[in-house]
């Protein structure tokens, strides 16, 4: 399959970046397993709801996950359905107005 080649590239890139960040809770170990299961759980524990999503890959995209007491996670989902948790804590400070204000991209 042409796009498995893409999401192993940018899951590598990924992964690369997460272990390059301190060992902190939020990314010392990462975590794999089906995207539906996955946001279930940030669902039903945590009250995450997802703020956004970009374009990784052609194969892969990374989400973000907050939740209104401020916990966040960082997912690299893939299109086979299966997901990875790159990144997760809390205090989550939103700048989506700061974002809206600025002048749009050309």
């Amino acid at each position: 399959m042409a796009l498995a080649p893409a999401f192993h590239t940018s899951g590598l890139a990924a992964v690369g970046l997460a272990l390059m960040l301190p060992a902190t809770p939020a990314v010392a170990e990462l975590f794999c397993s089906d995207h539906d299961a996955i946001v279930a759980g940030l669902t039903d524990s945590f009250h995450e709801r997802r703020l956004g999503y970009g374009v990784a890959s052609d194969a892969a995209i990374v989400e973000i996950y907050i939740s209104a007491d401020g916990t966040w996670t960082v997912l690299l989902s893939d299109v086979r359905g299966r997901s990875c948790v790159l990144a997760a804590g809390d205090g989550w400070e939103s700048a989506a107005d700061e974002v809206r204000e600025a002048e749009p991209r050309h």
